[in-house]
């Protein structure tokens, strides 16, 4: 029989050290432009409908990210018809963030918005599939796959097309269920699934970069809010406060979990590590994202309104302080999925937020604000301080040893204990059959030392 046809020479395959490309950081401006509408029409819609809204859109963004992301993992993204593809995505994706204004209520004159936005979109999705179709030549379970995957696409497009048509609250109901179909289909077949992941690193590089984006965004939403707005001590306040809630996020998130995480992915092989990206990053990464959104939005509305004098409201403190417990809960639901374990800090400050946002409407916003920093930065302090267990590498001795000087698998090693035992008699006997000499020394006895010779048995040549 003959090899397996390769993808041939538009597509190269990437090996377990590929890291980002530079191509991809490209990809990755049109997802901080839709970042930035996301947050303007939620903004703009001012209430907890507009949110659900803004959400289920930053949802199917997520999705598309996401699933280029792995196709990157597979095949090096900046080169042949992969950057070709992926950069025909880019525009559509373009037109998907064009069109968030206009997803739900369509503006008088022009082509109707939330069924560009549907038709876009649809069209990022294909070209992924067809492109990753192509990148699988000559992996047969990877390609069926694939195919496996267009069900629930073409299911939820349709829906999202039906939504698109009919507007209002059945276009919002239509949304949730195209994505429940959508992403609980594919997670349903990845996890027994034949999906590739080549490089953990890439993987986690990747999602790393999307929190940075996401940040960047809560950022921007200092200078859109403070647009227009004389320089003052109150204005100079609040921006130095928001720039540290940023860095308050990203703390928690890269000093410690993120190389810890990416240790844990580096030591899962097959099956187990497929299932632990898909669980951890491609779907656990989204609350964290959204939770970063959220905040940006209360921030942006802190700054907005740090010269009016009056209280911060319902609706941005709960969306500062909501979003950024919605981020630490997605910080809890990543660890439990990494670690198996709970960080009680970070769930006792997630209480906190939670308890403090109604409170916090009836502050000022500038004390709202500060009053988030402090809590974040108390979080760290305490995490500080204590000892980083899940940051510390988790490779069990045997394992490293096994990796270290290719002595066998680590069932190997870890399964033989009658064999180290006998090692272990073996070194004994040895010690005591060695002479003293006058001066202390020891040397061995040529007549005692084990022969392991012509007969390999172990037994004493003198016998």
């Amino acid at each position: 029989m003959g090899k397996p046809q390769g993808p041939g020479p538009a597509v190269r395959p990437v090996g377990q050290d590929h890291r980002a490309t530079p191509f991809e950081l490209l990809f990755d401006l049109v997802y901080v432009f839709a970042a930035t509408q996301i947050t303007a029409y939620l903004a703009h819609e001012h209430s907890p409908y507009g949110v659900l809204q803004g959400l289920l859109i930053l949802a199917l963004l997520w999705g598309t990210w996401s699933g280029y992301t792995w196709l990157g993992n597979h095949s090096r993204a900046d080169e042949g018809l992969i950057r070709a593809g992926m950069a025909g995505a880019m525009a559509a994706m373009f037109v998907v963030a064009l069109a968030i204004p206009e997803a739900w209520r369509d503006a008088p004159g022009g082509l109707p918005g939330p069924v560009v936005l549907v038709c876009a979109y649809f069209l990022v999705r294909w070209v992924h599939l067809a492109v990753y179709a192509v990148a699988a030549t000559g992996d047969a379970g990877l390609r069926q796959q694939i195919v496996i995957t267009w069900f629930p696409l073409l299911a939820g497009a349709a829906l999202l097309l039906f939504g698109a048509l009919l507007g209002g609250w059945a276009q919002a109901l239509l949304f949730a269920v195209a994505l429940l179909v959508d992403w609980a289909g594919i997670y349903l077949t990845a996890k027994r699934g034949a999906w590739r992941l080549h490089s953990p690193t890439h993987l986690t590089e990747r999602h790393g970069l999307f929190i940075i984006l996401a940040l960047g965004e809560s950022t921007v939403a200092i200078g859109v809010g403070a647009a227009g707005q004389p320089i003052g001590v109150p204005l100079v306040s609040v921006a130095v406060l928001g720039v540290g809630t940023a860095v308050c996020l990203w703390w928690l998130y890269f000093d410690a979990v993120a190389p810890a995480a990416r240790r844990r992915l580096v030591e899962a092989h097959g099956a187990a590590r497929v299932s632990l990206a898909v669980d951890a990053y491609t779907y656990g990464h989204f609350p964290l994202v959204a939770g970063i959104v959220l905040t940006a939005l209360g921030v942006e509305g802190v700054v907005a309104h740090v010269g009016e004098g009056g209280p911060l409201g319902a609706f941005y403190a709960l969306s500062l302080f909501g979003g950024a417990a919605l981020y630490l809960a997605g910080h809890l639901l990543f660890e439990r999925l990494v670690h198996r374990t709970t960080s009680l800090p970070r769930l006792v400050a997630a209480g906190v937020l939670v308890a403090a946002g109604p409170a916090a409407a009836a502050l000022a916003p500038l004390v709202g604000l500060a009053g988030l920093v402090a809590v974040l930065i108390v979080l760290i302090v305490v995490e500080t301080r204590q000892p980083r267990r899940n940051s510390r590498p988790t490779t069990p001795p045997v394992e490293a040893t096994a990796r270290t000087f290719g002595t066998g698998t680590v069932e190997d090693l870890a399964g033989n204990r009658e064999d180290r035992d006998g090692k272990a008699d073996f070194c004994s006997t040895l010690l005591n059959k060695c002479e003293l000499r006058n001066d202390g020394a020891t040397i061995p006895a040529a007549s005692s030392i084990p022969s392991t010779g012509e007969g390999g048995d172990g037994r004493s040549g003198a016998q």
